[in-house]
């Protein structure tokens, strides 16, 4: 219910907003079908199966859709019967704007690739293909209703915003610098993800990843490069956590955590994302004017601060928003030094590199490409060698960092605590880079086929391409089209150097045997997601060429309608059908933490690794009982009981039931007191 009114409430809004609109300019028509897109993208999101759980989303089959969604399908219908009657009644006015225009091969390419990745593919390729015919048919009808939308405009009210936006975004040249347009982007996304991270989110991790990045975070902030084990760790055992000897430890690279640990020594770990994530946008801004231009700069970094797909990982606590952050920096570096010859920017870019690499390994190998040949280049040609040494010892100094923890934790350099964390629970080399039979852990779920090979390297790009497609900018037009129409058109060297970025980013991780899954998104291609918003505005210029740079009045009304339907209808759609106790973790025990009540218990917890016991782990303090507050603990078995008994043997304890069945913490029984534990151990 509170998903419907989050969805169809803005509807209403922005369908009167877009009538008042139209009938003020005189266009009323034009209002009409800017509300008819708006309404479809509503019923489209209504439409669609996807939820708190693991999984990637699908449009609900015709028969669940009639049984259950006949309003949204219904007014689906409609408005995608509307934009066919449009199509045929205008059919040669629509021919006529398409033969004036240039490369309309490229276009009918970009919107074709978009169909193809408008649907998640399933097992079953008979369901796959109707249902990608569904999406396909909701995203032409989107794009027919925004086209007709802005035709319909008054050609002399087009002409004065044409010259206010030359105004505005044709500046004149000057150096790279922040202004006012930029931070306000970057307060929007700091201040939006906050938000989210408070309401959608609850300011706690749900993913195994998350849990462990936060644990190792706490014991960073404390000081210790790892805590002290629990007394029985088969009752705090928990994915992706390692006990070894005295040692008790995130298997994660430590880059992210140690960013992490400031946000939890400060007590708003939840808030450290949301900052980096603003920070992200004045790095994009003076990035692209180092390559391009101010008014590229603002095209590029307003479609990022908007994109649903970095508000949501800028609200989560995964670690990609700290590699996009140190990428950008890295980036930023290397333009400078190629520009100036610059050593100090050398220096920092290669510092960033090196905290990429022990944060996120893989993304500092593409980043490490993308950024050490042009420096060599620039050594070899103009002679700018102390900038390649600088960046060279910048990598070394923080890079050898994350060796070193290596070698401290694994007693191997070259050997990461996760890969020897995998190789031990799935097999040794399963978990690694490579092609083989052998390749993956079984998660078959995810990970449809065994081994690695051609086929899995397809099927994860068709998977992300999918997701990138929904994320990107959550537009009802979907996102991969103009993106790829940016990639045909890119003519000039920032362009072409954003699209090779993409394809080194996809290829490096298609040697990876998982996508990523669809937690937030393409999640492993994030560090595409600046590219992809420059190549989106290059396409967007190109679309009226009104100008090489700045869309026309046509187009930015266009952004503006499909922008609204983002920010207004999908971001709240996903952050309320999915990432509000996502995974079926749920804030329960860490509230319960805190409550007087079980002061120096024992809560002894049932079910599963993940979510029961994981919504509980995230509650417990660092070292296990060393305070008043609450143990918790995973009742596994009989055996892990009775140790963890015997282990606290002065706490009162309570048996509780996890969130997934019960919808939260439900106490079965307590508080049971030492005295009475009897009743506790089987006969």
């Amino acid at each position: 219910m509170s998903t419907m009114l989050w969805l169809w409430g803005p509807t209403l809004i922005l369908v009167f907003m877009f009538l008042a609109i139209g009938a003020r300019l005189g266009a009323p028509r034009a209002g009409v079908w800017a509300s008819l897109a708006i309404i479809g993208q509503a019923s489209a999101l209504a439409l669609t199966a996807a939820g708190p759980l693991i999984g990637y989303q699908h449009y609900a089959g015709i028969a669940e859709a009639v049984r259950d969604r006949p309003l949204p399908l219904a007014i689906a219908t409609i408005v995608a019967g509307v934009a066919l009657l449009g199509l045929v009644r205008q059919r040669r006015e629509v021919a006529s704007w398409t033969r004036a225009r240039s490369r309309t091969w490229q276009v009918v390419a970009a919107i074709l690739i978009g169909c193809l990745l408008a649907a998640a593919p399933s097992a079953a390729t008979g369901h796959w293909g109707r249902e990608l015919l569904l999406a396909a048919a909701l995203q032409l009808a989107a794009l027919t209703c925004v086209f007709f939308s802005v035709a319909l405009l008054p050609t002399d009210w087009a002409a004065r915003v044409d010259r206010w936006i030359t105004r505005r975004l044709e500046l004149p040249a000057a150096r790279p610098r922040l202004d006012s347009f930029a931070w306000l982007l970057a307060a929007f996304v700091t201040v939006v993800a906050s938000l989210l991270c408070l309401t959608s989110y609850q300011a706690i991790p749900h993913i195994p990843d998350e849990i462990a990045y936060l644990f190792q975070a706490r014991y960073y902030a404390a000081g210790v490069p790892w805590t002290t084990p629990p007394p029985v760790p088969a009752a705090f055992d928990t994915f992706l956590l390692e006990v070894s000897g005295d040692r008790w430890y995130s298997v994660f690279p430590p880059g992210w955590p140690l960013v992490l640990a400031l946000g939890v020594k400060l007590g708003v770990p939840w808030l450290v994302n949301p900052v980096l994530g603003g920070i992200c946008i004045l790095l994009t801004y003076l990035l692209v004017q180092e390559l391009a231009d101010r008014a590229t700069a603002r095209v590029t970094a307003f479609l990022l601060a908007v994109s649903p797909w970095h508000l949501l990982l800028s609200m989560s606590f995964m670690s990609h928003v700290l590699s996009l952050t140190l990428a950008l920096v890295t980036a930023w570096g290397t333009g400078r030094a190629w520009r100036t010859g610059s050593w100090v920017a050398a220096f920092i870019g290669g510092l960033t590199l090196g905290m990429l690499g022990m944060s996120r390994p893989l993304e500092g190998v593409a980043v490490g490409l993308l950024a050490g040949v042009p420096l060599l280049v620039a050594a070899m040609r103009r002679g700018h060698v102390g900038s390649l040494v600088a960046g060279v010892l910048g990598t070394a100094a923080t890079g050898s960092l994350g060796l070193a923890y290596n070698r401290v934790i694994t007693g191997s350099p070259w050997i990461f605590p996760a890969e020897r964390l995998f190789d031990r629970e799935y097999g040794p080399g399963r978990y690694g880079i490579g092609f083989g039979p052998e390749k993956g852990v079984g998660w078959t779920g995810l990970d449809p086929f065994p081994g690695h090979g051609a086929l899995d390297v397809v099927v994860n790009v068709v998977l992300n391409g999918f997701m990138m497609n929904v994320d990107l900018f959550g537009w009802a037009v979907g996102s991969i089209a103009i993106v790829m129409l940016g990639f045909l058109r890119a003519d000039r060297a920032i362009e072409q150097l954003m699209a090779l970025t993409i394809v080194v980013v996809v290829a490096l991780h298609s040697a990876y045997w998982f996508s990523g899954g669809p937690d937030f998104g393409a999640r492993y291609w994030y560090l595409a997601i600046v590219p992809c918003t420059v190549l989106a505005g290059r396409a967007l210029a190109s679309i009226e060429a009104r100008h090489p740079i700045m869309p026309g009045a046509r187009t930015m009304v266009a952004i503006g309608v499909l922008c609204l339907g983002s920010l207004m209808l999908y971001l709240p759609w996903r952050a309320t059908d999915k990432y509000r106790n996502y995974r079926s973790v749920r804030p329960d025990f860490v509230r319960l933490k805190d409550d007087p009540t079980y002061r120096d218990g024992l809560i002894l917890v049932s079910g599963r690794r993940h979510p029961e016991w994981a919504s509980a782990a995230i509650a417990n303090e660092l070292v296990i009982g060393a305070s008043a507050a609450p143990v918790f603990a995973w009742d596994r078995d009989a055996g892990t009981r009775q140790a963890v008994l015997n282990a606290f043997p002065n706490r009162p304890v309570w048996l509780m039931k996890g969130p997934s069945e019960t919808g939260g913490a439900q106490v079965l029984r307590g508080p049971i007191a030492p005295s009475e534990r009897a009743s506790l151990l089987p006969p």
